[in-house]
């Protein structure tokens, strides 16, 4: 059972380099939605990026999921973690390593979150394309990142070198 707390926008960032990854961030998708506890309110088109650390894995599609939950932070983590085992994400020691899906919670309304377990917004937000830009297919113009600043003047910092979106009509 989980807490009733009042209702939050969150950003997901979903992304995935194993097990053909467009079929891994669909599956990510419907496992997100269909929580009753969560409702989609908009979600990004599907991109390719470079990866980042060790360059010998492939490319990983990359997109933005918004939501609106009434799970806290870390309810919400436990939520995402799950679809992740389930979707055979193995977690180890090694950074940026390749893997079937890989889902972070980018932003948690307007909280500055500093825990063992848990940072948002993410650490990585501020500099990474394949977050920016996806996030602005997703989010209101004026966004303010906690600590950051206005999403408009992250992303005319942080040019979207390398990304390439998927046309992909199938269903999601």
């Amino acid at each position: 059972m989980h807490n009733t707390l009042p209702e939050t926008t969150v950003y997901i960032g979903l992304g995935s380099n194993l097990a053909s990854p467009v079929d891994q961030i669909k599956a990510a998708r419907n496992a997100i939605k269909a929580m009753d506890t969560i409702d989609e309110l908009a979600f990004s088109n599907l991109y390719v990026s470079s990866p980042m650390g060790p360059q010998n894995q492939p490319d990983y599609v990359n997109a933005v999921m918004a939501i609106k939950t009434s799970l806290s932070p870390m309810e919400l983590l436990n939520v995402l973690q799950r679809i992740e085992y389930n979707q055979g994400r193995i977690r180890g020691d090694e950074r940026w390593c390749a893997r079937t899906i890989d889902l972070d919670i980018l932003l948690f309304g307007g909280a500055s979150i500093r825990l063992p377990e848990l940072t948002v917004p993410h650490p990585g937000i501020a500099d990474r394309p394949f977050v920016l830009h996806l996030l602005k297919e997703c989010a209101p113009q004026d966004l303010t990142i906690p600590g950051k600043g206005k999403l408009a003047d992250l992303i005319s910092q942080c040019p979207a070198t390398g990304l390439r979106r998927i046309n992909d009509d199938g269903p999601a």
